[in-house]
């Protein structure tokens, strides 16, 4: 995403799935109103194969309005939650230090087999800011705070992602190497940059890649080279559909984070069209991405779902843009490689950053507008979960 008008990686880690039917044993419940949550995880940075995944866990109880029911999970599916944009500066600052940093929505993120969420910033509190207007940078422990919010693995491949040159490229590469969760999109060479983490989860070979297609300074400057840092673009087009057939060759279900769109822009452009159908062509289960400050329209294209914008999620402040504040988390059930069912949680950005949730009309609201996005967008409606 380009920069918004304000007004007011080494080993995988092993990913954490939330046991529904085992929570009364397994932990402590700390909050009246959906605010506390707590989750541990180990694991190192990302790139190879992972171990067998934990179990996530959470100390927050589940509420109708911001989780899905609970389910047993049968050989072979998998669930998937995506969310936005997020930052630790400004008015989300404080977030770092709440927990859980994302908020009321954590819960959804956490009931998912595998949670991913944009971060929109340098890691680094060094170097120097680029020749550009807005600069985003947060300390390595943004990455703890997420894998307390039920993120287990966030992109990079966006163009905040090197706003404080090459000391702070150095910066984050080292955060992304000693990181809980992956660190994806972002390398010390092209190899790293488009290397797609793999795990198992519940008999499911997972492999999820990111890129950006925003041409601009980062991509055009700080690019991942044979020799050199960077993160993974997908102007080179060439390179990122030979990935993800790669990885298709060796996994179950193939999941592609593009930094993408036009900021204000609710419909997709030519080029976000283009490359979204390439990508389902080399075998993409789904192709989700954000940059545009607002929610673009989903559904599928053939076998493959598309997200073209999950808009703002942890957002620093307000874009000039209608329906700016419009955002939610998309849970996706995959069995055997098909897309069954794919879930929208809405919520609004309040006054401090916060994503939070919406129940009743204002919910359906969000919900109706959000489905109509998808009129410009050339795809189908996917399948919804049953009785949701």
């Amino acid at each position: 995403m380009h920069e918004p008008h304000t007004r007011h990686a080494a080993l995988p880690s092993r990913q954490r799935r939330r046991r529904h039917t085992t929570l009364g044993a397994a932990m402590i419940v700390v909050v009246a109103a959906a605010t506390a949550y707590l989750v541990s995880r180990p694991g190192e940075a990302p790139t190879g194969d992972a171990a067998p995944p934990q179990l996530k866990s959470s100390a927050l109880p589940r509420t109708s309005a911001t989780t899905p029911p609970a389910r047993h999970r049968e050989p072979g599916t998998v669930t998937l939650a995506f969310a936005g944009d997020v930052h630790f500066t400004q008015r989300t600052a404080v977030r770092l230090d709440a927990d859980p940093a994302l908020g009321p929505l954590s819960p959804v993120l956490s009931a998912a087999d595998f949670a991913m969420v944009n971060l929109e910033s340098a890691i680094t509190t060094r170097g120097t800011p680029e020749p550009k207007l807005y600069h985003f940078r947060t300390p390595p422990r943004a990455l703890d705070a997420l894998r307390r919010s039920g993120v287990d693995a966030v992109t990079m491949a966006n163009n905040h992602a090197v706003d404080y040159g090459p000391e702070g490229l150095a910066d984050t590469l080292s955060a992304a190497h000693d990181s809980p969760i992956p660190v994806l999109g972002i390398g010390a060479n092209d190899t790293e940059a488009y290397r797609p983490y793999v795990t198992e989860v519940n008999g499911v070979r997972l492999a999820v890649l990111a890129a950006s297609q925003i041409q601009d300074l980062t991509n055009a400057t700080f690019r991942a080279g044979p020799n050199r840092p960077g993160i993974a673009s997908a102007l080179d087009r060439s390179r990122l559909v030979s990935a993800v057939r790669a990885a298709r060759a060796r996994a179950d279900v193939v999941v592609v984070y593009l930094h993408w769109g036009t900021e204000g822009q609710s419909c997709p452009g030519p080029e976000q069209r283009s490359i979204a159908a390439d990508l389902s062509a080399a075998g993409a289960t789904a192709v989700v991405g954000t940059h545009a400050h607002v929610m673009l329209g989903s559904g599928m294209l053939g076998p493959t779902y598309v997200a073209y914008g999950l808009g703002n999620f942890l957002w620093y402040g307000s874009s000039p843009y209608p329906h700016s504040d419009e955002t939610g988390v998309t849970t996706l059930t995959v069995t055997h490689g098909s897309v069954t069912a794919a879930d929208f949680a809405p919520a609004l950005v309040d006054g401090h950053g916060v994503p939070e949730p919406r129940t009743g009309a204002a919910a359906r609201s969000i919900s109706d507008r959000y489905e109509q996005l998808r009129q410009c967008t050339g795809l189908t409606p996917a399948p919804r979960q049953q009785g949701r």
